[in-house]
């Protein structure tokens, strides 16, 4: 894939987008934020974190992402008996007596995590060293994922029984946590009609593994003034309370901050938003339209805040 310059190929990721766009469209109904979230997260190198009630298709858009990008898909369901083993693969003795290594569902293009919170602390660490360092270590030898790798993992907000919550170091190395909302009524009346009956949607590829690692680097090569770094290093520094920026608000109302991944996460956000949005360079708008979903999940409210009702998007939106 050969473009003249920097300029060319962000043309073409935007061209991509809105194609890639269109074709999950054939399939998924509204859900547009999650999907746009989703696909920055890919062009971004990151990965996603899904928190919404059963039901609202997760596991169909990832499956129709892997399709339009014709990515290898696995989906692992969480329970409380997952093994790392289950994940990661295990050592098992041969014909030939002698040991051999068992790729798990890991070692694929994109994973569904699905419900990761149902399973224990040393499982989920299994699935949160691949998405690190995107290998996987077994029995001393160092295995390395194919790139690109992307996790898209669900929780279920609502039953929170029998559950591991995720700590705040585990949750950091997700780039975005989106929310799913249900559908409106247009929309339900959409889906049903599409789904009840024998039409079946068809989705064309769009990328393939190659282009997009070539995107994910254009995306780094977006160059960005020092007035918007500054502005999303600002951003992500003002919800840490009792520190040089942090407002009164900040130190009533947050007992923890995000760290310094969300400020790059910032950045690499912004510029990718920036080039699907048809720019060159991002502005503080690109930064603004993806701080939610990469801030909300890296802050921790007070007990006051929660009193008060005052969710972490309005304290988000009070730091813009």
């Amino acid at each position: 894939m050969q473009y003249q310059n920097d300029v060319e190929a962000a043309d073409a990721l935007k061209a991509a987008y809105q194609e890639i766009r269109a074709e999950i469209g054939k399939v998924i109904i509204g859900q547009d934020d999650v999907v746009k979230s989703v696909l920055i997260s890919i062009f971004s190198n990151g990965h996603c974190l899904l928190v919404g009630v059963p039901g609202l298709a997760k596991t169909l858009l990832v499956q129709t992402v892997a399709k339009v990008l014709d990515l290898n898909f696995n989906r692992i369901q969480f329970t409380p008996d997952l093994m790392p083993s289950d994940i990661i693969g295990s050592e098992i003795l041969g014909e030939d007596r002698h040991f051999k290594f068992i790729r798990g569902p890991v070692f694929a293009n994109i994973i569904l995590a699905d419900e990761i919170n149902r399973t224990p602390p040393k499982t989920q660490a299994a699935l949160l060293e691949a998405m690190q360092e995107k290998s996987v270590t077994a029995a001393g030898v160092t295995h390395h994922l194919e790139q690109p790798f992307f996790v898209l993992a669900t929780q279920n907000p609502i039953e929170q029984e029998g559950t591991y919550p995720l700590p705040e170091a585990q949750l950091d190395r997700f780039m975005f946590n989106v929310t799913l909302h249900y559908p409106t009524l247009a929309e339900e009346i959409q889906v049903v009609k599409n789904t009840t009956g024998s039409k079946v949607s068809d989705v064309k590829k769009v990328l393939d593994g190659k282009q997009i690692v070539y995107f994910q680097q254009l995306v780094r090569n977006i160059p960005v003034t020092d007035h918007v770094l500054e502005y999303a290093v600002k951003l992500a520094a003002k919800t840490r309370p009792h520190t040089e920026l942090a407002t009164a608000d900040v130190n009533r109302l947050l007992s923890w901050g995000a760290g310094p991944r969300a400020s790059q996460f910032l950045v690499l956000g912004a510029k990718c938003h920036a080039v699907i949005s048809g720019k060159y360079s991002p502005d503080i708008e690109d930064v603004q339209a993806v701080a939610k979903a990469i801030l909300r999940h890296r802050i921790v409210r007070s007990y006051q805040a929660e009193a008060e009702g005052i969710s972490a998007d309005q304290l988000i939106e009070k730091l813009f």
